[in-house]
């Protein structure tokens, strides 16, 4: 077996975001071509509002299949079940669909997110693309990140009660009404509180200036892998926490208002009382590896 490359090279990783992209754009027709008949729900998984079309399913085999093309050796986890281990010590990481309620609705606010990850879930090159307006946003660790090909910057820092924060709820109903109290919390302290449907598309907004602060509990490693490094090449601060119902929750600032910000949303109880603060990586975790 071939000696595993490093993932540390600066070839490499601009290879792997070129994938990212090529993949992406790939499957964002593929669901253009989706939307434009009529859309209905294929399944179901962790409650009756947490929807699969057959959208889903055919853009995570287009882009299993295309990725096993174009990197054989690398592994493969896909939000709706697929997966394949890795030889190189990558894994490609996707969402086919991240939105799919807006996705079934017509509300166009959807992405199809690519990311590569290491054995650890760092992720290492990533694309989220923006199907209805077909904007790509891409990012290779220590590359920068860019919106069709122009660089992004968060916003500079503004004072707490002129912050525009975004966030999302949970499918799991006791999850929402905790939720729904922090938020009651937070609107007399920030500007105001948008929600707009997809977690890739919110942390994107961060990286592309149009918001301040991205909160949100029960997030998966196929939501924010491609997204949150967009974001931190963009110059912005990710971390994970544990949210107020348990899951996993992750805040999303520009750098320097992050501690700030991590502040306030625990005093308005979107995490738990005592953070088990996480390592950069999910509960996920990857196929096994091949060695």
């Amino acid at each position: 077996m071939n000696a595993r490359p490093d993932l540390t090279d600066p070839a490499l990783l601009a290879e792997l975001r070129r994938v990212a992209e090529t993949v992406a754009r790939e499957a964002g027709a593929l669901v253009r071509e989706h939307a434009a008949q009529p859309v209905s729900v294929a399944d179901r998984k962790t409650s009756r509002t947490d929807v699969v079309t057959a959208a889903d399913h055919a853009a995570e085999e287009l882009l299993g299949r295309r990725l096993r093309e174009l990197r054989p050796d690398d592994g493969f986890l896909g939000e709706e079940g697929g997966q394949r281990a890795s030889a190189t010590g990558i894994t490609w990481v996707v969402d086919p669909i991240d939105g799919t309620v807006n996705f079934l609705y017509g509300i166009p606010q959807y992405a199809v997110c690519v990311a590569a990850v290491d054995d650890d879930e760092v992720s290492l090159a990533g694309a989220v693309l923006d199907v209805t307006r077909d904007q790509l946003y891409a990012a290779a660790r220590g590359q920068g990140a860019t919106l069709d090909g122009v660089p992004l910057a968060v916003r500079e820092v503004a004072p707490m009660n002129e912050r525009l924060v975004v966030t999302g709820f949970q499918y799991q109903q006791r999850i929402r009404e905790l939720q729904g109290d922090a938020v009651r919390q937070l609107l007399s302290r920030v500007r105001d509180v948008r929600r707009q449907g997809s977690a890739a598309l919110d942390l994107c907004t961060v990286a592309a200036g149009r918001a301040d602060a991205y909160i949100e509990e029960g997030l998966h490693l196929w939501d924010r892998a491609a997204a949150s490094l967009v974001a931190e090449e963009a110059g912005a601060r990710v971390s994970l926490h544990t949210g107020v119902g348990g899951m996993e929750a992750v805040l999303c600032t520009p750098a320097d208002g992050h501690d700030d910000t991590l502040a306030v949303i625990t005093e308005c109880g979107f995490l738990a009382p005592v953070d088990d603060r996480r390592p950069e990586g999910g509960p996920e975790g990857l196929p096994d590896a091949l060695g």
